[in-house]
């Protein structure tokens, strides 16, 4: 037990959270489309934090080089926790997220192991490459998206394109990580904002075409959407590590936000307000744990 708060710092906890209301952003959308909540969705909000877990997890393992160089005091630079500790680890968390995507159906199941695999490639060798590194990782991010919507098999196959949401904005964030150690990455926060403006404009043609009610999504659209220009702004006026790092740190809990605009869309301010609640607790967590 007293290594516990180490092996979870591998684990990103502040992150898990923002993966959960992945879930019940899409698990929303299925409500919408079926007229009520499934109860599966508990099982799915385990299998997220198995896979995205397990996912930081694997990249910290694959990073252990550079890191000895670049981030020496993270768990497994420093010695704290071994390399085949932290394979163990990230395998059994993957394998439990799809087992528990088993429970619900083949199709949520299906969409685990996708996350999965894509998860590893990223950590493996994406990550390096500059166009699929963002673009896998926003991949993983959508797959989180359409298992929360898989609870509704005819959800999944009307509203599946959601799922490039956030394909486009976690391919933002990822672009504005590039100057997380050495800075200079103006014109990627600057690409990167404009993918920001993408995802706004989307969030706001869905609403003319799809359930998703515009007044209700609108108080989260401008709580996601001021906290990224504000952070991407200060991180181009003066382009430290350190506020990049605000930047990307402002980006990955914003998910929650996001992820709250779809949940008022589609069920009504309410549940926008309960998936916004898990913010708090993301913010709580990144006081103790490391986000990026």
């Amino acid at each position: 037990m007293a290594r516990l708060p180490t092996l979870l710092t591998l684990m990103r906890p502040a992150n898990l959270v923002t993966a959960v209301a992945d879930i019940l952003a899409g698990a929303s959308v299925a409500a919408a489309v079926t007229g009520g909540w499934d109860d599966n969705v508990s099982y799915l909000a385990l299998a997220t934090i198995g896979l995205y877990g397990g996912g930081v997890v694997f990249n910290d393992v694959f990073d252990v080089d550079l890191d000895r160089i670049e981030r020496p005091e993270r768990a497994l630079p420093s010695g704290e926790v071994t390399l085949s500790e932290a394979v163990l680890l990230g395998g059994l968390l993957l394998l439990g997220g799809i087992a528990f995507s088993l429970v619900v159906s083949q199709s949520s199941g299906a969409i685990a192991l996708a996350i999965a695999v894509l998860a590893l490639v990223y950590d493996a060798r994406a990550k390096h490459h500059p166009l699929l590194g963002p673009l896998v990782m926003g991949m993983c991010r959508g797959g989180n998206l359409l298992l929360g919507i898989s609870l509704s098999t005819a959800a999944l196959a009307s509203y599946w394109w959601l799922g490039f949401l956030p394909v486009v904005f976690i391919a933002a964030i990822t672009l504005t990580s590039r100057g997380e150690v050495g800075g200079q990455n103006r014109g990627s926060i600057r690409l990167a904002l404009g993918l920001d403006m993408l995802v706004a404009t989307t969030l706001v043609v869905i609403t003319q075409f799809t359930r998703a009610s515009f007044l209700h999504l609108l108080p989260f659209f401008l709580l996601w959407f001021g906290m990224n220009v504000r952070a991407k702004l200060a991180a181009i006026a003066d382009n430290r590590p350190e506020l990049i790092r605000t930047a990307v740190k402002t980006g990955v809990l914003s998910l929650i936000p996001l992820n709250a605009c779809l949940a008022a869309g589609f069920m009504g301010l309410g549940t926008g307000v309960q998936v916004l609640l898990l913010l708090p607790a993301s913010l709580f967590l990144a006081r103790f744990f490391a986000v990026t």
